[in-house]
């Protein structure tokens, strides 16, 4: 194995492998931590619990870098649609693809799929070494200006970049120094994969109750993914609680959308935050994803943003290496940081504000969000824009994710 590299991402999922996979073809020398052994990332029989809304952009990106056809060869729902409605009144949008001349709005994919599609991808391209397992437990910066990282088994590496893609606890992040600015929801996402009486007629739908907004999202085998915001106290009755009551008060919760729920899968929770890193890059030091920046799910874009991250800044050293610049330098990684950041914040402030707002129950409040939802599906052009933006299909996006005209 080396130990010089042109540059090491640390974190094999989802964001890190993919920008591993954009660089792959280059003549750099790329390590890619990942700390499970990749077996344990090899999809199973039954579907994962954690799944992402998969924007037509991110879908993009996948294909561009290969990994795309290694994902539909295991399990892949489109959705077309999607019914957003709000329990305290009578406010309600749908969209749907038809009405944008597209042929659909994203795609439901387990996580593992994704993530094990693109580490075999990036097992295939020539500039890239996968490290795996390989948990980093140091990571300094140099005399000469090059990142040193340890390993937990002693190995040591270097780099004149290091990209932390490992998640909302960045080990990479804490050894930069780089602080967080946040909070907790003081909510829990209670996931689980469930069947219902009625098909899901590859539709997304999304109530939003007053505790936090429960969504239920189309799965290839006709199930639904069920993704259930609220109380840290609920979400653990809810875990803990017998199938039948769980799927009675699902279907309640639900108002019965899709009849009664027939099957209901393993359970689980995890807590729910919002957070954004002050810096995204030092130099010589880049973050990417959950690194960066932690999202409410309640529109699935988490994962979206991280992968047009790892396709900024993919394109950004591409192209300081094309015209010989240092690939790590705080002028080249800065270009990277200006593209996606001011993007990734709105993006933060506005999940946040439809959380705040579809919580508040004092009056006027109520009723100006269901005149808004309502005014808002009556518009079409305004509601037709909303959803070509958040597909992807618009905005300052990198090469890798835009369309092939």
């Amino acid at each position: 194995m080396n130990t010089d590299y042109d540059l090491i991402i640390a974190g094999g999922g989802m964001v890190g492998s993919a920008l591993a996979c954009a660089l792959g073809q280059s003549d750099l020398r790329i390590a890619l931590l990942e700390g499970a052994p990749l077996e344990r990332a090899r999809p199973g029989v039954e579907l994962d619990l954690r799944v992402s809304a998969i924007s037509r952009a991110s879908q993009r990106i996948f294909a561009a870098v290969g990994a795309w056809d290694g994902i539909t060869a295991w399990r892949v729902s489109p959705f077309r649609d999607m019914r957003v409605w709000d329990a305290g009144g009578f406010g309600q949008i749908h969209f749907d693809s038809a009405d944008i001349g597209e042929p659909l709005l994203g795609w439901i994919i387990e996580n593992r799929v994704i993530q094990y599609a693109l580490l075999e991808r990036a097992r295939q391209l020539p500039a890239v070494e996968l490290v795996c397992p390989a948990e980093l437990e140091t990571a300094k910066l140099s005399d000469d200006n090059r990142w040193r990282i340890r390993l937990s088994d002693g190995r040591e590496l270097a780099a004149r970049l290091l990209v932390g893609a490992d998640g909302a606890q960045s080990k990479v992040r804490q050894s930069a120094g780089i602080e967080t600015g946040g909070w907790s929801y003081h909510q829990k996402g209670v996931v689980a994969n469930v069947r219902t009486a009625e098909p899901h007629q590859e539709t997304a739908w999304q109530r939003f109750l007053p505790t936090g907004p429960l969504a239920l999202l189309p799965l290839h085998d006709g199930r639904c993914s069920t993704v259930w915001s609220t109380s840290p106290e609920q979400a653990d009755a809810l875990v803990a609680m017998d199938e039948q009551d769980f799927a009675r008060l699902l279907g309640e919760a639900f108002e019965w959308r899709l009849g009664s729920i027939v099957q209901v899968g393993a359970r689980a929770a995890f807590p729910l935050r919002l957070q954004h890193t002050h810096q995204y890059v030092k130099p010589g030091l880049a973050l990417i994803g959950d690194a960066a920046h932690v999202v409410h799910p309640l529109a699935g874009q988490g994962v979206n943003l991280g992968l047009l991250d790892a396709a900024t800044l993919a394109e950004v050293i591409l192209d300081a290496a094309a015209a010989g610049q240092p690939i790590g330098s705080f002028k080249t990684l800065r270009r990277y940081e200006r593209w996606r950041k001011g993007d990734n914040l709105l993006m933060l402030g506005v999940m946040d504000g439809f959380k705040r707002l579809f919580g508040a129950s004092l009056p006027p409040v109520p009723l100006i969000r269901n005149l808004g939802l309502n005014l808002t599906d009556a518009a079409k052009p305004i509601k037709n824009r909303i959803a070509r933006r958040a597909m992807g299909l618009e905005g300052d996006l990198p090469r890798l994710a835009r369309a092939v005209l």
